[in-house]
Order: C-alpha cells, then structure tokens, then sequence
C-alpha cells in the first residue's frame, strides 16, 4: 500500500476519445454499437478506442479502484481484484474471499493471476492504463476511467463511466441513480460556495502539503478558488511546502485528505493533529474559523463516484454550518 501512485489517461491516448469519456453522450454511442459485433458480443467506446466485449459478461477481473464500488452497487463480484487497493471498508467480502484471485497492484501486478481467473472481461485504465496491452492478451480490456484530461473534467467523466459500466452490465437504471445522486450533491454543494479560497492539502509522510494534484478535481466544478496549484506529485514525494507560505496565502477554507491513514503509515500523526500542531497557521481564516473538511482517508482509493458523492455532501454540510 506504500506504494499507490496515481495512474491517469496516458498521454498518447487520442483527444477525440478522451473527450469522448467526458460526455455522457458517449455512453449512446456505445450503445449504438451493440449489434456491430460477433454472436454475442458487443463494442463499446473507451478510453482507448473502440473493444469488443461479451454482450452478457460473466466473469470480470475488476482492476480500477474507481469502479469498485459501482461494481459492487450492479451486484458483480469480481473474479480478480487488486486487494493491495481495495478500501478498508466496505470491501471485506473481496478481500477475504479466496475464489477472488489477487491480481496484485499496479505496481506489481500479478498477470499470472488474472489469467488464470478465466475472466471474460477485464475493467482496467486508472492505475492499471499502463498494462493495457498485456491485459487485453488475457480478455478483452475496457478502459472507461475518469480522467481530468477528459471534456468537462474528471467529475463529468465520472458520471459517464458509470454510464457505461451501466450499460455493459444491464444496469441502466442503477447507474442512472448513481449519476442523479452526484448530480445533486454537486449542485448543492455548488449552491453553497461561492468562489472561496481553499488550500488543497494532503497528510503525508507526518507533514502536511499540497493536494492540488490529486484532490483539484473536487473543488473545480464548484468555483472555488485554490490557493495552489498542482505541482508535480507532492502527493508522494516531499515539495517542501512551508506552512508559513500557507499562512501567508490565508485560505478561507482547508480540504484535507489523510493519505498516512489511508495507506497505515507506521507512527505518523493524524491529519487533524499536524494541523493543530502548526503555530503558523493559528490566525489564518481557515483555523481560527474552523473551516477544514477533512475528507475520509478510503477516498484515497476509492476516488468513484460514490466517493465524490459523499465528498460535496461533506463540502455542502460545512458550507451551510460556517
């Protein structure tokens, strides 16, 4: 778990296709091609062009932590899964079941593994996008992952995985409750701020730094303005962000991700605790008003759509009490 780096769409994949994922429309287009195929089969669009797949699919290897709970909500339990990323809760039945086989993680994923799960599909992309064309010599690979490199942003290109993960299973209308749901979290949440500074921050390595790169797409569909901006990948690696600057910038609001508890980084102190610690910060807006949301540490690897869903209620919630 110490070693979970985010994976987003390659840089190579063709623009017309990203965008594609970022607009629910494409979710028709995918439905469009269901009869383009084989007996039995089906194409739909990804991320990565346009695959193949089992009209009925059966046996899924799911590899994308952003889809999981999705999955899980159409009622599929996966014949592979990467239990290195599979959230603390609400996931157990996964993680201890032995007819599931661990596909590893990303990092090291565990081919072998997966092939011998015989899955007839394989949900990929995400951390998983750079083993594409490995997992697509065992089944037919989908890559449906949000992307913030996607028309209208990762949250809109959440909403049309969900889509069509919808209509790949015959869950339609589930995925439809999905996406109203987050819909209206996010207008709630939307109806609440009103162009507010926040510092994007992130627990990690029992210091406090900057989230921009991973939690940015949270506060962008909602117009609040982020103090920093991403800057490489300080979610795992020390930029050396002092709290003074911090303190000197002077957000209103604070969004926290605990990334230690997230992953059970031996003896580092709590998010709340490194942010109480810091002297600097004693008479910024965002402390001595309280108005610090600190996100639940699963979303590191969750980041779904029931995630983001849970997220602007938390942001709503705050909001309306400050």
């Amino acid at each position: 778990m110490n070693h979970l780096l985010p994976r987003r769409t390659a840089a190579g994949l063709a623009l017309g296709l990203a965008a594609c994922l970022g607009l629910a429309s494409c979710s028709s287009d995918a439905e469009a091609d269901t009869d383009t195929g084989a007996a039995g089969t089906r194409t739909v669009q990804t991320n990565t062009g346009a695959v193949e797949i089992p009209a009925e699919p059966v046996r899924v290897a799911a590899l994308d932590n952003t889809s999981f709970a999705t999955l899980k909500a159409f009622g599929i339990t996966p014949v592979a899964v990467p239990k290195p990323l599979l959230p603390a809760e609400g996931f157990a039945e996964w993680a201890s079941d032995e007819s599931i086989a661990d596909a590893g993680s990303h990092r090291e994923p565990v081919l072998e593994a997966i092939s011998e799960a015989d899955p007839d599909l394989i949900i990929g992309g995400y951390r998983f996008a750079e083993q594409t064309e490995e997992l697509s010599k065992i089944a037919p690979t989908v890559d449906v992952s949000p992307s913030a490199d996607a028309e209208g942003g990762f949250v809109e290109s959440l909403k049309a995985q969900t889509t069509t993960l919808g209509e790949i299973f015959g869950e339609e209308e589930r995925a439809a409750e999905l996406v109203a749901a987050l819909e209206e979290a996010q207008e709630n949440a939307a109806a609440e701020t009103d162009g507010e500074s926040v510092f994007l921050a992130v627990a990690s390595g029992g210091h406090i730094d900057n989230g921009s790169e991973r939690l940015g797409s949270i506060t962008e569909p909602l117009g609040l303005t982020n103090v920093l901006e991403a800057e490489g990948d300080s979610i795992h690696n020390d930029s050396g962000l002092a709290p003074e600057t911090i303190a000197q910038l002077n957000p209103d609001w604070m969004v926290v991700l605990d990334r230690d508890a997230a992953i059970g980084t031996e003896g580092a102190s709590p998010a709340k605790q490194l942010v109480s610690e810091q002297e600097a910060w004693k008479d910024t807006t965002f402390v001595s008003q309280d108005q610090i949301v600190y996100l639940p540490p699963t979303f590191y690897v969750t980041e779904g759509i029931q995630a983001y869903t849970e997220v602007y209620d938390m942001i709503t919630d705050a909001f309306a009490a400050a």
